[in-house]
C-alpha cells in the first residue's frame, strides 16, 4: 500500500533536489507511510514509525554523540529513511558519525544539495500514498466481490483456493488443525516440492493471532471456521510480507470455507433428519398415509418399485461406554452410505434410526438387477476408512412389506457381526443364528434357552467359573474336545474335568447328538438377547 523510500526519490520533486544516498542503501525498499518535515534534534518520541523524516539539520548538534544518538532513536522507532538539505547546516557533506550510525543501522540516509520545497515533497508522496490507499480499497472491494459471489454458489473448496490463487499469485493450503492436508492449489509449482513434508514443518508455525504471517516460514495463517468451532487453517505461501491484499484475499477465503462447510453439514443434517423420519415411520406397525408422497419428495420413489431393506453396521460392536463416540461413528457410516447409494445411481433413503446400525431403503426400478445394484452399492460402502458389516432383507414389492425388509436386514447384520468377510450378507449366510434373531423376541425361544442354560448359568455366577464358555467352545467346535480345549486355551485334561461338570449339573450327557444341537440352540439365543 505504501511506497518505498527509493520511489519516493524517485519522484520530479525530490529529483530536483539532486538527491544522494549517503548511508543505509539495504534499506530504500522500507515502505513510507508518512513524510514528516522536523527540525528538532528529539523528534523520536514524537513518530509511529515509517515516517521518512525531512530536515535541514539546524536543530542538530555537530557532537558525535549527539548524532549518533539521532539516528539510533529514528531506526529505533522505525523510521523508514532521513532526508537532509544541504544548504543551512551543512552544505558540502554529513558528518561521518551521521553516516557512520545510518549505515550500521540500515536507515537510508539522503542528502538532497539543492534547496527543496518540504511541503511540495510531503504533497506528492501523499498523493501516491492515497492513490495507492484508493488502489487497494479497490482491489479488495474485487476480492469481497469475488468471494461473495463463490459464496453464495455454494462453491467447493476447490473453486475457492483457485480464486485465492489467481488473486494472490500465490500457492495455497487447506489443512485440518492436526495438519493434515484437506485441499490445496499448487499455482503452477510442483506439489511434490509444495506439500512435501508438511505435517512436520506446519507444526512449527504457530500463530497467536487468527490471522498472522509466519515470517521465518513465508506463511500468511489464518484460521478458518464458524459458530466457535474453528476446524482448519488456510494457508498462504508468500515469500514477503504480505500486503493488506493478500490479508483481506485469506480472511474472505476462510469465510467462504467456513460457510461452505455449515451450509454442506447443515444440508446433509437434514437430509438425514428427514430421511430418518421416515424410515422411523416405515418400521411402524401403521406407516402415515402420506409417506409415499413424503419419500417422493424426497426423491425415494416407493410405488411400483422393488424395495430393499439395508443395515450398515461398524465391523466390530461399539462399546455402549463412549455414546457421543458411537453417535459420531454412526453419523460418519450414515454420510457414507448416502454417498455410496449416490454413487451407484440409486434412490434411497438413510437414516439412523438405532444406536447400532445406519439403515437404507433401496427403490429400484422393476427392470433393475437388484444383485448388480447391491454390488455397487457394496463396493462403495466397502471403501469406507473403517470396516462394516453390509445385509440386506428381502426383496419386496409394495411398501407395506418394507418394514419387514427393514427388520430382516437389521437382524442379519446383528448375527454377521460373528462372520464378517462377505461384501453383503443376507438371511440365507446367516443360517440359524439369522433365525434365532428373527425369533429374539418370541416367548418360546426365551423359556426354552432359559429352561436349558438356567442351571449353569447360575452355577457360573454363584461360583465364579466359566462352565458358559467350556460350552461355548465344544458346541462350536462340532464336539471335538481336543480344538475346543486349544481354543479355550486350557489342557485337555482339565477342559475333559469342566465337561464332566456340565453334564453334571445339566444331567445330559455330551455324547447325545440331540443333547448337544438343543444347548448349541439355546447358547445362541441366549448370545442374541444379549446376554
Amino acid at each position: 500500500m505504501y511506497p518505498t523510500v527509493s520511489e519516493i526519490l524517485a519522484l520530479p520533486v525530490v529529483r530536483q533536489g539532486a538527491p544522494a544516498v549517503v548511508a543505509g542503501a539495504s534499506g530504500l525498499s522500507n515502505r513510507v507511510r508518512w513524510v514528516h518535515a522536523a527540525e528538532v534534534a528529539d523528534i523520536a518520541h514524537l513518530l509511529r514509525g515509517g515516517e521518512l523524516v525531512l530536515t535541514t539539520g539546524i536543530a542538530l548538534a555537530d557532537d558525535v554523540a549527539a548524532l549518533t544518538r539521532y539516528v539510533d532513536e529514528l531506526a529505533g522507532i522505525g523510521a523508514a529513511g532521513i532526508v537532509v538539505e544541504l544548504v543551512r547546516h551543512w552544505s558540502e557533506s554529513l558528518p561521518p558519525a551521521l553516516a557512520a550510525a545510518a549505515e550500521r543501522n540500515g536507515l537510508p540516509l539522503i542528502t538532497l544539495s539543492r534547496e527543496t520545497k518540504f511541503v511540495a515533497v510531503t504533497e506528492a508522496v501523499v498523493g501516491l500514498i492515497v492513490d495507492a490507499q484508493v488502489a487497494e480499497l479497490r482491489a479488495a472491494e474485487q476480492v469481497h466481490e469475488a468471494f461473495t459471489a463463490l459464496t453464495v454458489a455454494g462453491a467447493e473448496p476447490a473453486e475457492v483456493l483457485r480464486e485465492v490463487v489467481r488473486a494472490s499469485g500465490f500457492p495455497v493450503v487447506l489443512e485440518t488443525l492436526d495438519h493434515d492436508i484437506l485441499a490445496y492449489d499448487a499455482g503452477g509449482e510442483l506439489p511434490g516440492e509444495l506439500l512435501a513434508d508438511w505435517a512436520r514443518r506446519s507444526r512449527a508455525v504457530t500463530v497467536t493471532e487468527r490471522t498472522a504471517y509466519h515470517q521465518a516460514a513465508g506463511w500468511l495463517v489464518t484460521v478458518v471456521g464458524a459458530r466457535g468451532n474453528d476446524w482448519g487453517r488456510l494457508v498462504l505461501l508468500c515469500p514477503e510480507a504480505p500486503a493488506h491484499r493478500h490479508i483481506v484475499i485469506v480472511e474472505r477465503a476462510a469465510s467462504a470455507l467456513a460457510v461452505h462447510r455449515l451450509a454442506a453439514r447443515d444440508r446433509e443434517g437434514l437430509e438425514r433428519h428427514a430421511h430418518r423420519t421416515l424410515l422411523t415411520e416405515l418400521l411402524a406397525q401403521t406407516p402415515p398415509a402420506d409417506l409415499v408422497a413424503r419419500a417422493g419428495g424426497l426423491g425415494v420413489p416407493l410405488e411400483h418399485r422393488q424395495l430393499i431393506g439395508v443395515a450398515v453396521r461398524p465391523g466390530t460392536d461399539v462399546s455402549p461406554a463412549p455414546a457421543m463416540a458411537t453417535q459420531e461413528v454412526l453419523r460418519d457410516l450414515a454420510e457414507a452410505t448416502a454417498l455410496a447409494t449416490r454413487r451407484a445411481r440409486v434412490a434411497a433413503l438413510v437414516g439412523i434410526v438405532d444406536d447400532t446400525s445406519v439403515r437404507a431403503l433401496l427403490s429400484l426400478t422393476p427392470q433393475a438387477d437388484a444383485d448388480a445394484v447391491l454390488r455397487r452399492v457394496a463396493k462403495e460402502i466397502h471403501q469406507a476408512p473403517r470396516p462394516v458389516v453390509l445385509a440386506v432383507g428381502t426383496t419386496v414389492a409394495a411398501v407395506t412389506d418394507a418394514r419387514r425388509s427393514l427388520i430382516e436386514a437389521a437382524h442379519v447384520a446383528q448375527a454377521a457381526l460373528r462372520s464378517p468377510g462377505k461384501a453383503v450378507h443376507r438371511l440365507d449366510d446367516v443360517r440359524l443364528r439369522g433365525l434365532l434373531h428373527l425369533l429374539a423376541d418370541d416367548d418360546r425361544v426365551i423359556a426354552f434357552a432359559d429352561r436349558e442354560l438356567t442351571a449353569l448359568v447360575a452355577r457360573d455366577l454363584s461360583h465364579g467359573s466359566r462352565l458358559m464358555d467350556t460350552l461355548r467352545h465344544y458346541c462350536e467346535h462340532g464336539g471335538n474336545k481336543s480344538a475346543a480345549a486349544a481354543a479355550a486355551h486350557m489342557s485337555r485334561t482339565a477342559y475333559y474335568q469342566q465337561l464332566a461338570r456340565i453334564e453334571q449339573i445339566l444331567g445330559v450327557s455330551l455324547e447325545d447328538s440331540e443333547s448337544v444341537l438343543s444347548l448349541h440352540v439355546a447358547l445362541l439365543a441366549h448370545e442374541v438377547r444379549g446376554h
